[in-house]
C-alpha cells in the first residue's frame, strides 16, 4: 500500500534540519527498498524549505506510522505538522520527472 507523509517545517526548522541532514539521508537510504519518492517542499519564488513529502510502499499505516516515527527529522523537532494518508496509484508516468532534484 501507497502512503503519503507530508510534514510542514515550524519555526526555527532550517538549523534543525541542517543539524540532522546526514542522519536523515542515512535513514532514507537505509529505507530505500519502501520509499517511491521524496523530496523538500520548497517557498515559491526561492530554494526555502517548508516541509518535506515521503511516498512510501509499506504493508499497512502501522508500518508508515513506524517510519515516521523514527525518522531523524521529524525526531529532531523540525515539523510543527505530520500527517500520514494512504494513496491510491493513479497515474504513472516517470519520464514526465523532472532530470534535476531542482525541477529542470
Amino acid at each position: 500500500m501507497l502512503y503519503i507523509i507530508y510534514q510542514e517545517d515550524g519555526p526555527g526548522s532550517a538549523a534543525i534540519r541542517q543539524r540532522v541532514k546526514q542522519a536523515h539521508f542515512d535513514y532514507l537510504e537505509e529505507h530505500k527498498d519502501i520509499l517511491v519518492l521524496g523530496g523538500a517542499m520548497l517557498a515559491d519564488g526561492d530554494d526555502a524549505r517548508v516541509g518535506s513529502v515521503l511516498i512510501l510502499n509499506v504493508p499497512n499505516r502501522a508500518a508508515a506510522e513506524k517510519f515516521s516515527a523514527n525518522e531523524p527529522l521529524r525526531n529532531a523537532g523540525v515539523f510543527k505538522s505530520v500527517k500520514i494518508t494512504r494513496m491510491r496509484r493513479g497515474q504513472w508516468n516517470p519520464d514526465a520527472a523532472p532530470k534535476s532534484a531542482e525541477g529542470n
